[in-house]
Formats: C-alpha cells, structure tokens, sequence
C-alpha cells in the first residue's frame, strides 16, 4: 500500500487540476445564469420520478399513512378532473347568451350547419342571420356551393353540436366548450407529466381555466379553439411518447453490481424503440390541427423537429456515442412515417364530404376549366382540391384590407388590440348613474396572466438556454409553433384571437415560474417543484416567501378574471363600469 500511494497521489492530484479547470469555467459561467448539471443517477434522468407530499405535509393534516397514500393515487386524474369541472362550469354557463351571431360565427356556424347536412358549404344569404336566430327551423340550407377559405374539420365539430341542440347559438358552440373544457383537462395532466407534479400539473390548468381569451374562444363558435385543442393533444401525446422511449431505452441497458443503471454506448446506439403508437397519435391530431387553420402546419413542422432532438438527447443520456448518427440511422424514418404522412392523410381525408358529393365549389374544375395538361394521370378529385387549395393561398397571402380590431403579433403578448366579439347600448339602465348600460364579449386575455407571461417567457428561455431543461425548450417550442409565423405575414390582415392556440405554453411558462418561486422541496433541500436539483442556503425561509409570492401571483390572476367576467360574457353592466375596465385605450 505504501508503495503504491505516491502513484495514486500523482493520479488524484492530476484529476484534482482536471476538476479545478472545469470548476474555474463553470464559475465564470455562472455570473450569466449557468449552472452545472445536477449528478442524478441515470434511471432519474431517463426517467424521472413523480414528486410526492412528504411525511410532515401528511401529519400537519393528521392524515393516516394508508389514506395518504391512496389520497396521491386518486390526485393523479381527480385534482384535474376537479379542475376541468370547475372550467366545465364556466364555460357552459349561459353559453347561448348573448343570442347572436357574434363575429365570424357568421360564416362558420352557417357552414357547419351546411356540412353536416349536405356534406359541403352553401352560399347563404347576407341577411340570413335574423332569421336564423328567430326561426331556424324555417331556414333551409342552400344548395349553390359558397366558396370558404378555411379546411373543414372545425366546422364539422362545430356541425355536430348543431345535429344535437340546433341550429341555434347554444347548438353552435356547445362542441367549441366542450373542447375548451377537455383542454383544461389535457393540461393538467400534461403539466403533470413535464414538472412530475400533480399540484404543478392542475396550476398551470387552473390558470388555463381562467384565461380570458381561452375563456372566451369555448363560448364562440371560431375555429381557432378547435386548432389549440388539437395542438394540445397531439403535444401531449409526444410527451408520453417520450416517456415510453425513454423506459424502453432504461430497460435494456445493464445494471450493475449495485442495481444502478450504467451507460452502453452499443446499447444506446443501436436499440430500436419499436411501436411507437403515441406519435401516430400526435400525426393524427397534427393533422386534424392542419385540417381546421392551414397554420397547423407551421405546428407540425416545429414539433417533428422537437421529438427528433429529444430521441437524441435520450440516445446521448443513455451512453451513445454519435447520437445525432443513431438517430439519423434508427429514428428518423419512422418518426417521419409516423407523423408526417398521418398527418397529411388526415388532411385529405377530411375533404370526404367534399369529395364524395361532387356539388362542392370547384369540385369539378378538373372535369371543365382544368382539362389537360401534365396532371391528367391524376384523379380529378385530386386536381380539383389541389387547384381550390391553391385559390384559398393566394386569398390569404392577399388578406390585406384594413379591419378596426386587426393588430400585428409584436402585440399579442401585452394584450395590446384586443377583438370586439359583440357590444350593445342599452338605454334606460337602473343600475348606472348615467342611465346607460353596456353589453360586450371582449377576446381578451386575462392581462395580469398575461403580462405575467412575459416574464415567464424570459425565464422559460435563460433556463432552456443556460440549464438545459428540455422542459422549457418544449414550451418554448409550442409558443414559438403558434406565434412565429405570423411575424411574415405582418402585412396581412390579423387578429389577436389567433394567439388562443398558444395560450396553454403560456400557462405552463407561467407555472414553471411558480414551480420557481416556491423553490426547494420542503424536506429535501435539494430538488425545486419542478424537479431541478439545487442548494438550499436559506432553508424554510426562502420556501416560505416563495410561497407567498407564488400565491399572491395566482389569487390576483383568479381575481383579475373574475373583474373582466362582464365583458367575457356580455353581461350588462353600467357603462362607468365598462370604461372602468378599459385599462388601455386600444382596448376600446
């Protein structure tokens, strides 16, 4: 032994230099925001556990072991299931109020209706709305083909609450609230499953649940709730997808004597992951996304680049060697079969209505003005939808006329134009000083959610950057999928409502912050709420005022939607009390 030691001395004083010089950079790097990575055993990082409440939170309730333990399991779907009843309630809540036909639900309500009647949209009458509202069962649905400019799925969904309750405001947006609900739902538990906390996971659907513009959008009959809802999915299911491959990837590499899981670069590099059914599922849902607004296609083309870079960080995590190279050789392929063409088979699926009837506008334009040419081989259905495909792009990329609420997306985020469903006057008011009341459904989101947001945004971004954490790349990704695109098409006419399809990244940037805030697991000092490992220096007190930052943020987002109810819901109230919540002049 006493021969051997200088050799070892030499050997730990060499690693010692080897780890000071790592040391010394991380540090310099750490006045930016970088921390190192946390050592966490590798079946953690491949998989990491669901955080549970601790003993001490179980006793302060005088909470017996057993209930507690079954109180976690049932928490898992109950607290979201709570958390959509209550969105559930809100959203259905005199939802055929007010009896009109708001905004665009001119054109899609009529065309849903249309649809699920004749298989193809109509060509409606201008003035046909009045009588719709009063006597519907009296409007017959026109048989002359009407030219839209939108893919039919939305509209189908929105046809089918129609086939239950009607032709009426009610019928038209019950499948919209319905969706708006069950996606309060699907956050839950998709903030579950990204933070592996139940009580993360029902925060960032409770801020869903209160989000103005989301709030508004289930009580409309638009299509652009209809495209988050299927966004929202199909993001969901990747993330399981990326559970399962990671247990998949766990499972066969070795052990060693001390049960730990080890590295193996053949393993890593050469492992198939088989059936992979939650990314079919995601290219289902992407293409009936691109199926409702054509800009579900920019979405589609963010999240395959997504799934891709998360089957090489597991292939990395798990020991390979050129992962990029095993993924390239392994993945690739059936990540595109498994997305890209479900998605577009969808798409054209979709059209069957369309299709099959052989009345819908351009329908036969393969058959009578685009007779010959180098497409003949073709079917004539497929030339007709092609050359109606390409008519509605140069419609949108021309949508350039002038509307009051149009606004530029370098103002979505600070609620900066807001969208004027509906607004009445109403004379003779009792209840205001003035004798005036006023109605409004206002597209709005909750601004201090919002402006909150912002911030998230900043911090979601420096901890993807300078920490690593896929969590918030994948958030990053999903707000960047639903707002980017329209940065270049600034010229055309649009609107603030199109931001709904991101608003679930919104939230989840938000609880992530919270997750943040409220800072190490109480018990641990070593693991936040959202599963980052770190130091502790200031104990309980630091969990305390994080804590009460945390709650304060919530209770006033709860109370700020609970101030502009009237004008989500188009309740009457004195018009002092609407200017009162015209916090910005743009807003009015």
């Amino acid at each position: 032994m006493t021969s051997t030691a200088p050799e070892a001395r030499q050997g730990d004083d060499a690693g010692e230099h080897a780890g000071d010089q790592a040391h010394s950079w991380q540090r310099r790097l750490r006045r930016f925001g970088h921390s190192p990575s946390p050592e966490t055993g590798l079946r953690e990082r491949l998989v990491p556990p669901y955080t549970r409440p601790g003993g001490q939170f179980w006793s302060v309730l005088s909470v017996p072991p057993v209930l507690a333990e079954r109180l976690v399991r049932w928490s898992a779907w109950g607290g979201p299931l709570l958390v959509a009843l209550v969105a559930g309630v809100l959203r259905f809540w005199n939802l055929g109020s007010p009896k009109a036909v708001i905004f665009d639900e001119t054109y899609y309500a009529k065309d849903a209706w249309a649809l699920v009647n004749q298989g193809y949209e109509g060509s409606w009458p201008k003035d046909i709305d009045k009588q719709i509202l009063n006597h519907p069962s009296s409007v017959d649905v026109p048989v002359d083909p009407g030219y839209v400019v939108h893919p039919p799925v939305g509209k189908w969904i929105i046809g089918i609450g129609e086939q239950i309750f009607g032709f009426t405001p009610f019928g038209w947006r019950f499948m919209v609230a319905l969706l708006g609900t069950l996606s309060v739902l699907m956050l839950c538990r998709i903030g579950r499953r990204l933070f592996r906390s139940t009580f993360l996971g029902c925060l960032a659907g409770t801020l869903l649940a209160v989000d103005g513009l989301h709030f508004v959008m289930s009580r409309t009959a638009l299509l652009d709730l209809v495209l988050m809802f299927f966004v929202l999915a199909a993001f969901g299911c990747l993330v399981v997808d990326r559970d399962r491959s990671r247990a998949r990837l766990a499972a066969a590499l070795p052990v060693d004597e001390d049960g730990l899981l080890r590295p193996d670069s053949h393993v890593a590099e050469t492992l198939r992951l088989g059936w992979r059914p939650w990314r079919i599922a995601a290219g289902l849902m992407l293409g009936l996304a691109f199926a409702t607004k054509w800009n579900g296609l920019y979405v589609l083309a963010a999240f395959a680049v997504m799934a891709v870079l998360w089957d090489v960080g597991a292939r990395r995590a798990a020991g390979a060697v050129q992962p990029y190279r095993a993924v390239v050789l392994r993945d690739l392929l059936p990540a595109f079969l498994s997305t890209v063409p479900v998605a577009i088979g969808t798409y054209v699926l979709s059209w069957t209505g369309w299709i099959v009837t052989d009345k819908g506008y351009y329908r036969d334009w393969a058959a009578t003005a685009g007779k010959g040419g180098n497409w003949t081989w073709l079917p004539d259905w497929l030339r007709s939808l092609w050359h109606y495909e390409y008519q509605v792009y140069e419609f949108h990329i021309g949508l350039t006329s002038g509307h009051t609420y149009q606004s530029n997306p370098w103002s979505w985020i600070v609620l900066g134009r807001p969208v004027s469903y509906f607004y009445e006057e109403q004379a003779g008011c009792v209840t205001s000083e003035t004798g005036k009341c006023a109605r409004e459904v206002l597209a709005m989101g909750t601004p201090l959610l919002w402006w909150a947001s912002c911030v998230a945004l900043l911090y979601v971004l420096w901890r993807w950057f300078f920490r690593r954490d896929w969590r918030a790349g994948a958030i990053a990704c999903g707000v960047a999928a639903g707002w980017v695109p329209w940065f270049f098409y600034q010229e055309r006419t649009i609107f603030l409502f199109y931001a709904v399809v991101f608003v679930p990244f919104l939230c989840l940037a938000v609880t992530m912050m919270i997750g943040a805030m409220l800072g190490p697991a109480a018990g641990t000092g070593t693991k936040d709420r959202i599963g980052l490992m770190t130091t502790d220096p200031t104990g309980e007190r630091r969990r305390m005022l994080g804590a009460i930052g945390a709650g304060v943020l919530v209770l006033l987002i709860i109370w700020n939607f609970i101030y502009f109810w009237p004008i989500y819901t188009g309740t009457s109230i004195p018009d002092t009390s609407w200017r009162d919540r015209m916090w910005l002049d743009t807003w009015v």
